[in-house]
């Protein structure tokens, strides 16, 4: 809404105004009156004043003096101006001061609210197109950040691009780097104190490492900040133009840039465990002319990145100084690889092995030295052994876990050993489960198909062979699973069904026994009898007869 000021000397000429015309109806929330120019400057200090409607002649400072001071401290402001003279002077002063309106005394209702409306709709007009800069910046700036990412992956990992490409694109995206400056990547890894599936609580944190970070480094160094391809936070920094050349007149120049950087590292340090609660570790590289250097330098640092010692200990590495460690040459992977392999132990459904080979090979990388590719080549192999077993049984991955395999919905997985353990043992108990109940299914399913066909052949030759060939099974796998699912044998349930059949025939029809005996796939009646007597304590006969 639109707040308008009211001023003239003259009391009664702003309050007949302020009675009369529709103020509300024109979109105008709040009027002030003032019968001065210094009582009208105050009240625009005070509030928030859109609109100024002023007479020219006053004591004292005049409207258009009023017009001119007013201008000086708001310029957006929109002036009226009022006056009992049709002078041109005070015209033409009024067209220099971008006067919206000049209306002669004693002022027409009808003549000021059209002024008013006309100068309603320019301001209206002046604020939407305000707001549709101020969106087309805010999203020039989201995109930005993609842009900036892009162009920081490129560089990284050494895609060519012409200096004048690099330096239109730092310009374009407001990035403060120089082309042939001395600078330093800094590879970030923090604990992080919230939930990490929590991807909102995540991009948090990272923003907030950003800032503190960008802050820290800006007293003397300009910072590029983002995300590395290898999904570490980074900065790269060089020190601005006035550092730098305090450090090039210095006499221990590599000494005193160390110096700074160090500082500028030990406090961001400390503020990333101040206000986060999180312990920060850094790997700084050596120094190299921006760009040029920049993919190998980030490929020296992701070397000693990828080292559990630097990745989960909170310290910072300088690369400078950075003596490599020998590796010590133990087979680290043999728990992994040797027989019975996990692959096997997974087939034979021998999942308690598995879980202990597993559990194996963890603990003896927690004995040694590893680094990140070691929690690769663990990565691989069990997924590798997860899948095929999976696969084997009928089943995809996505089917088990939504996420399955998918390093790119939960790349987290192998930052560290805790996290690849916790993840491998949880997949195996979800791939026992599923695998167990799929198993079952299939089991019941079986037994269900026997129980149709002992109903469909009860009159014919009906036994575990016959049966079995039908379902391709060996006749005695087939009858372990149907006993160990039903508790009773394939044989006891095709003569029990034969029984109830007989039982069926000899009370509900008047076929003759051996008719019954033929029909239920008994050669011999005789033999029926006995099998019916013992099912039943009494013989067929005696049964019908009862």
């Amino acid at each position: 809404m639109i707040e308008l000021l009211l001023v003239d000397d003259e009391a009664y000429v702003t309050l007949s105004l302020e009675k009369t015309i529709p103020w509300e109806e024109l979109g105008v929330s709040k009027v002030y009156r003032a019968e001065s120019a210094a009582e009208a400057l105050a009240i625009m200090e005070a509030g928030d004043i859109d609109i100024l409607v002023t007479d020219i002649r006053m004591p004292g400072m005049d409207g258009l003096q009023l017009i001119e001071q007013a201008k000086k401290h708001w310029p957006d402001l929109r002036c009226i101006l009022m006056t009992g003279y049709s002078d041109f002077q005070y015209a033409k002063k009024a067209l220099q001061l971008q006067a919206s309106d000049y209306i002669l005394k004693p002022v027409d209702d009808k003549e000021f609210v059209r002024s008013l409306m006309n100068t309603i709709e320019e301001l209206k007009v002046e604020w939407e197109q305000a707001e549709q800069y101020h969106q087309l910046v805010y999203n020039m700036k989201s995109e930005y950040g993609l842009l900036r990412r892009n162009l920081l992956h490129d560089l990284l990992l050494g895609r060519q691009l012409s200096d004048t490409t690099i330096d239109a694109k730092l310009a374009q995206y407001e990035i403060p780097l120089r082309l042939d400056a001395p600078s330093v990547i800094l590879l970030i890894q923090y604990s992080n104190p919230y939930d990490e599936s929590n991807r909102s609580s995540m991009e948090l944190m990272e923003y907030a490492v950003g800032n503190i970070g960008e802050e820290v480094f800006a007293e003397h160094m300009n910072v590029w900040y983002g995300k590395a391809p290898h999904n570490c936070l980074i900065f790269v920094a060089q020190p601005n133009e006035e550092q730098q050349r305090l450090l090039e007149f210095s006499p221990d120049y590599k000494g005193q840039r160390r110096a700074m950087l160090e500082q500028a590292v030990d406090v961001f340090r400390r503020q990333i465990s101040h206000f986060l609660r999180s312990e920060v570790s850094l790997i700084i590289s050596d120094w190299f002319s921006f760009p040029s250097g920049m993919a190998n330098a980030y490929r020296t640092g992701m070397s000693v990145y990828l080292s559990s010692a630097i990745h989960e200990s909170g310290i910072a590495v300088y690369l400078e100084s950075h003596q490599a460690e020998p590796e010590t040459r133990v087979n680290l992977m043999e728990a992994l690889y040797k027989p019975p392999t996990l692959i096997h132990l997974l087939e034979s459904k021998q999942w308690d092995t598995a879980l202990l080979k597993i559990d194996e090979v963890f603990g003896n990388l927690e004995q040694v030295k590893f680094s990140r590719e070691h929690l690769y080549e663990v990565f691989l192999s069990i997924t590798n052994a997860f899948m095929y077993t999976a696969h084997k049984q009928g089943q995809f991955i996505y089917e088990i876990d939504h996420a399955g395999f998918d390093m790119l919905l939960d790349h987290t997985v192998i930052h560290s050993l805790d996290k690849l353990r916790n993840w491998s043992t949880d997949m195996l108990e979800r791939l026992r489960t599923e695998l167990s109940s799929t198993e079952e299914y299939a089991k019941s399913s079986l037994v269900k198909q026997v129980q149709e066909l002992v109903s469909a052949s009860l009159g014919h030759d009906t036994s575990v062979k016959t049966i079995a060939d039908k379902v391709f099974l060996h006749p005695v796998y087939l009858s372990k699973i149907y006993k160990a699912q039903t508790g009773e044998s394939i044989s006891d349930y095709i003569t029990r069904m034969r029984m109830e059949r007989a039982h069926y025939l000899l009370k509900q029809t008047n076929k003759k026994i051996y008719e019954i005996t033929s029909e239920l796939g008994y050669q011999n009646p005789q033999y029926f009898s006995k099998i019916f007597r013992k099912h039943y304590g009494m013989t067929p006969q005696e049964f019908r007869d009862q």
